[in-house]
Formats: structure tokens, sequence, C-alpha cells
């Protein structure tokens, strides 16, 4: 931020098409995310605590589930507060720190669910060699990666978005601070920070999205040299949850970035869909489909019931 920056604070006017609906929609994404943090802090809970779930797969799903807490807290709680009435100002540095966790941690999501493809086409195409390959080094230097380019380009898209001088009007028609809102307001030509946003974050989604495309392509080939129907079955139950997740990702994104103009309204919801919905269903996803996370769920809890009784 440069020192000829006179706006000192931005006004959210929220949702685009919304108004009259905000006591509804209030109390629709306040059982959003509430339903978003339990189900997350459950599931990160029961990955630490049971030891079965110490595995190269559930360490990255541990992971997400700390991305999906971090990314719809992001925006939520703001949108929550302005919804219930009271102010829509959100300070500069507010703005700014919330355009730079938006995209440092949904970079970061895309960046995770491609190395979750890369394990499981690892486990199911190289079986035998599962453990060897997915060890504890290689699935920590994964997991930094993934942090560490997120911040790298979250970084970037903050840096070239306000370096520009705002010195005029600083109402934001969005819900939260994105790049597009923010930069509408920008006082100097915004060509270059348009166009390295569009390319970086489209860029990026696609070639993510390609990996894991890859992934699964060379997943169904080996699948499909499998004789026995069981074997099939227990092979693909182990994608079907990573490939429910991917849809609910990589459909917004898609739809808002790579549009060349979409609606505000449609935009909105879309974002909606990605920031609160998809994290949301994520635990459900991979509870409701995985046997490893239903029956350490089951054991969790008689354990500290019947400690609860002999106290």
């Amino acid at each position: 931020m440069r020192n000829h920056t006179v706006v000192t604070k931005f006004i959210l006017l929220g949702i685009p098409g919304t108004q009259g609906l905000q006591r509804t929609l209030l109390y629709l994404f306040s059982v959003l995310y509430l339903c978003n943090l339990l189900g997350n802090v459950l599931i990160f809970a029961t990955i630490i605590c049971s030891p079965r779930l110490h595995t190269p797969m559930y360490f990255f799903l541990g992971n997400l589930s700390i991305f999906d807490l971090g990314f719809s807290s992001t925006t939520a709680p703001k949108m929550l507060c302005y919804l219930s009435g009271r102010s829509r100002a959100i300070s500069f540095q507010g703005c700014v720190a919330q355009l730079f966790f938006y995209h440092f941690l949904g970079c970061t999501e895309c960046f995770l669910y491609t190395v979750m493809a890369c394990d499981r086409f690892v486990a199911i195409c190289f079986p035998l060699r599962y453990s060897v390959i997915m060890n504890h080094r290689v699935c920590s230097a994964l997991a930094v990666g993934t942090w560490m380019s997120g911040c790298v380009h979250a970084s970037l898209l903050t840096s070239l978005t306000f370096q520009l001088p705002y010195c005029g009007p600083n109402q934001v028609d969005y819900y939260f601070c994105d790049i597009p809102a923010v930069l509408s307001l920008a006082c100097a030509d915004t060509s270059l920070a348009q166009t390295v946003g569009f390319t970086n974050v489209g860029l990026l989604s696609l070639i993510c999205f390609s990996l894991i495309l890859v992934s699964y392509v060379r997943i169904g080939i080996s699948i499909s040299k499998i004789r026995s129907t069981e074997g099939k079955q227990r092979a693909f139950s182990t994608c079907s949850a990573h490939l429910a997740a991917i849809l609910c990702v990589y459909g917004p994104i898609i739809i808002i970035y790579l549009q060349p103009d979409p609606s505000p309204l449609l935009g909105a919801i879309v974002q909606i869909l990605n920031n609160l919905v998809t994290p949301t269903l994520n635990p459900l996803i991979y509870s409701l489909r995985n046997k490893d996370v239903k029956s350490a769920l089951s054991s969790m809890f008689p354990k500290r019931c019947c400690s609860l009784e002999n106290q």
C-alpha cells in the first residue's frame, strides 16, 4: 500500500439482488456456517484421535478440514454481521486481509485436491509400493508445498490489487472484498491487475483440474484391469468421495472465472456455494461414504460416554 491511498474503509453492499431477504439469508447461512464448523472440527478431531486414520489419505483429509474452516471463516462472519443489521463497513486493512486469505486458502485447496488425487493414483496403481512412495516425509513436503504455493499466489494478487491508489468511491458492490469488485474502485489503470488475476486464477485452476483428470484416467484404467467385482467396488469407493468433492469445488471456480461476463447474482450464488456450502458438505461426503471414518466416529463417542459414566 502506498502513502497516497485516501480510502481508509470500504462499504460492502452485500449480495446483489437480495434486498428484503436479509433475515432469511441470515438464518440459512448461520445454520450452514455452524454445520461447517462442527463437521470439520469433528472430522479433524476424529483423524487426530484415531490411530487407524494416521495414513496419508486421512492426513490430507485433515488438512482439507483445516482449509475448509479457514476458507468459510474468511467471508462468512462479516457477511452474517451485516445481514443481522450491523455495520457494512470493513477497514482498508481488513479488506486486504480478506482478499489475501480468500485467495490463499482457495489456491491451497486447489493444490490439496490435486495432491489427494495423486495420493489415490499411487494407492490404486501402485498398491504394493504405496507406503514407500507416500511416506511421512513426502506427505509433509506436499502439505507444506500447498501452503507455500497458496501464499505466493495470494501475495502476488494482493500486492497487484492494493498497490493501486484508492482515492474515490469506497462502496464494494459485493458481499466481500474480491479482486473484480475492489479493482473497479481504483483511481488508476487496472488492466495489468485484471489480466494477471484472471490469467493466474484461471490457469491455476485449469492446471490443477487437468492433473486431477489425468490421475483419474489412469485410476480408471487400473480399476478396469481388476478382475473381481468386489475389488473394483473397493477401489472405486476410495475415490468416490474425492470425486464428489472435486465436482463441488471446480464447478463454481470454472463458472465464475472462466465466463467472460457472468451476471452479478449468478456469480454471488456460485461464490456462496464455493465459500460456504461446499465446506459444509465435505465432512458429510467423506464421513457418510467412508467406513473407516464412520468406524472411528462410532468408537470415539462410546469411550467418552463410558468415561463420563465412571466419573
